[in-house]
C-alpha cells in the first residue's frame, strides 16, 4: 500500500495539478480545499492515515501557517511540504519555523515534488524508528508506535489497549517474529506501571537447572558456584511488568514455582528461608498452541488458567500485507542511518514483490532482508536483484539458494550447507518415521538421523538456530550432520527430485 498525500489548495485547478503530480510519484491522494478541513482530515479517528501533507501558505480562512500551528498544538508528527506563489525569504523562514519539513515555490515542478515528498517521508520514518528505539529502551512504548495499517491488526491492537488499564494476566499468541514483544512493551508503556522496570525473560533460552535461580533468585552458596546473591527477575520487575517469552518451554518443575507465586504474590529464592513478597503483573508470549501443551502433558493444566485470563493473537504478516510497505520504509531509514548509505527508496517493482510473499519469519524476517539489500546494494535505490533470499519465499525455488537454508512451503525445502545441496523434498505434516527397509530390516541409523534432520528444518521452516535447539545439538554439529548426511544421500536427491 503506497503512502496517502493530503493536498490542501483552496485553488481547484492547482489543487488537481499537484494531485496529478502526486499520483505519477506513486502516491494514493486526498484533497481538501481548506486549512479547516485539512485539520479535520488529520484529526478524524475514522479516516485512513495521512502520511503526508502538501499545503498551501494562502487560503481563506483558516491559512496554512494556522495549519501548521493547530498540528504543532495537537502533537501530530504528519510532515508538511508547504507551497505558495509567494517565495519570500519571510514565508521560508516562518514556514520552517512553524513545522514545515520543506518548501515549494509555484508552480511546482514534479521532479521537485517528487523529491521533497521522498524526503519528508525518509525523514519521518526515520524519526519513527528513533522515538521507537528511545521509547523501548526507556520503558515507554505506546500503542502509537506499533507500525500498522491493517484492520487485522484493529482486534489485538483495541485488546491490548483494554489491558494496559488494568493489571490482568495476558497471553500473547502469534507465530515467531510477529512483534509479541513489542506488543508487551506496548501494553507495560501505555499501563500505570510505565515509571516501573519492564523485565524481559525467554524461558527458551534458559537451561532447566538454572530457570528457578534466574526467575526466584538465589543465595550465597545455595549451589555449586552460587558465590553471589542473585535477586532473581520477579524481585527486578517488583511494580513493574515482567514478560515471559515462549513460556510454553518452562520445564514443569519451574511451573509448579510460578504458579505459586502468581497466586500468592510471593517468591523464595534457592536456598532461601523465607518468601519475599513481589507486585508484579505478568505478560506471557507463546508461538506455539499452549493448549496443545496441556493435553500433552507438557503444560500445567492450573498454570495455563492463570497465565490465559487475556489472550490476544497478534496476526502474522502475511495476513496484514498493506502493512509490508510502511515497515520497508521504516526499516530502511533506520539502516541507511546506520549503515551511512544514500539510499533514496525502493522501487515499485520491489516493492510490490515484497508485499506478495508470505514472510514465514513475519517482521524479523522481512527486517533482515531490508538490512542485507541496504548493507548489499550497489544503487541509491533499492532494487527486486537486491532481495535475492526473498526470491523462494512463495513459490518454489529453479535453483538452490546460496546460503543458510530457506524455507520454500511447509513441508518442502532446498538450500546449500557447506556445499552441498539439501535436495527437494516433501515430509509428512505429522512427521511420521519409517524404521523398516521394505525387506523388513531396521534402517541404518544414519538415514533416520539424515531423515529426522530435514524434517526438523522442514518443519521449522529453515530456522536453523531453533533447529538446532530443538534437537539438541550445537549449529556446528547440526551444519556438520547436513555436511555429512547430505553428502551421503547426493545420489538420492535427484531420484526424490524426479519423483
Amino acid at each position: 500500500m503506497p503512502a496517502t498525500i493530503l493536498i490542501a489548495d483552496d485553488d481547484a485547478v492547482q489543487r488537481r495539478l499537484v494531485e496529478n503530480m502526486v499520483q505519477k510519484c506513486g502516491y494514493e491522494t486526498v484533497t481538501v480545499d481548506s486549512g479547516d478541513a485539512a485539520i479535520a482530515m488529520l484529526t478524524a479517528p475514522d479516516t485512513p492515515p495521512i502520511d503526508a501533507l502538501v499545503l498551501d501558505l494562502v487560503m481563506p480562512g483558516l491559512d496554512g501557517m494556522g495549519v501548521l500551528a493547530k498540528i504543532r498544538e495537537a502533537g501530530l508528527a504528519v510532515p508538511v511540504v508547504v507551497q505558495t506563489a509567494h517565495g519570500g525569504i519571510d514565508n521560508v523562514v516562518s514556514a520552517m519555523r512553524a513545522g514545515a519539513q520543506d518548501f515549494v515555490v509555484k508552480p511546482v515542478g514534479m521532479e521537485r515534488l517528487q523529491v521533497s515528498l521522498h524526503n519528508a517521508l525518509t525523514t519521518s520514518a526515520l524519526k519513527g524508528e528513533l522515538q521507537r528505539i528511545r521509547h523501548s529502551r526507556e520503558g515507554r512504548l505506546t500503542f502509537a508506535d506499533i507500525i500498522t495499517r491493517s484492520e487485522a491488526m484493529t482486534g489485538a491492537m483495541r485488546t491490548a489497549n483494554k489491558a494496559s488499564a488494568s493489571t490482568i494476566p495476558v497471553l500473547i499468541e502469534g507465530e515467531s517474529g510477529v512483534g509479541k514483544e513489542l506488543f508487551a512493551r506496548a501494553i507495560h508503556g501505555s499501563s500505570e506501571r510505565k515509571s516501573k522496570p519492564f523485565v524481559a525473560v525467554n524461558c527458551g533460552a534458559i537451561p532447566d537447572n538454572l530457570v528457578e535461580s534466574i526467575l526466584f533468585g538465589h543465595e550465597k552458596g545455595a549451589f555449586t558456584g552460587a558465590t553471589e546473591r542473585h535477586a532473581g527477575k520477579f524481585v527486578e520487575a517488583s511494580g513493574g511488568t515482567l514478560f515471559l517469552d515462549e513460556v510454553s518451554e518452562l520445564p514443569l518443575s519451574a511451573q509448579v514455582k510460578l504458579l505459586r507465586a502468581l497466586q500468592e504474590g510471593t517468591v523464595e529464592a534457592v536456598g532461601a528461608r523465607k518468601p519475599v513478597k513481589v507486585d508484579v503483573r505478568i505478560v506471557s508470549a507463546t508461538n506455539r498452541q499452549l493448549l496443545d501443551r496441556v493435553k500433552s502433558g507438557h503444560f500445567r493444566e492450573d498454570l495455563f488458567y492463570r497465565l490465559h485470563v487475556l489472550p490476544l493473537t497478534v496476526p502474522p504478516l502475511r495476513m496484514r500485507r498493506e502493512d509490508i510497505p510502511h515497515l520497508v520504509r521504516h526499516f530502511l531509514a533506520r539502516f541507511s542511518a546506520e549503515e551511512n548509505r544514500h539510499i533514496t527508496g525502493v522501487s515499485g517493482e520491489a516493492m510490490a514483490h515484497l508485499s506478495q510473499l508470505d514472510w514465514p519469519g513475519n517482521i524479523r524476517q522481512l527486517e533482515n532482508a531490508v538490512y542485507r539489500a541496504v548493507v548489499m546494494s550497489e544503487g541509491d535505490q533499492l532494487a527486486l536483484s537486491d532481495f535475492p533470499l526473498s526470491a523462494g519465499v512463495a513459490s518454489p525455488p529453479t535453483a538452490a539458494v546460496h546460503s543458510e537454508p530457506l524455507i520454500i512451503e511447509p513441508g518442502f525445502h532446498a538450500g546449500v550447507v557447506n556445499g552441498n545441496e539439501i535436495p527437494i523434498a516433501p515430509f509428512p505434516a505429522a512427521g511420521t518415521l519409517v524404521m523398516l527397509t521394505d525387506g523388513g530390516d531396521v534402517r541404518p541409523l544414519e538415514e533416520l538421523e539424515s531423515e529426522i534432520i530435514r524434517f526438523a528444518i522442514s518443519h521449522y521452516r529453515g530456522q536453523m538456530s531453533e533447529v538446532a535447539r530443538r534437537l539438541k545439538i550445537g549449529r556446528s554439529t547440526l551444519y556438520r550432520k547436513l555436511d555429512e548426511t547430505l553428502g551421503q544421500s547426493g545420489d538420492s536427491a535427484g531420484t526424490d527430485q524426479a519423483g
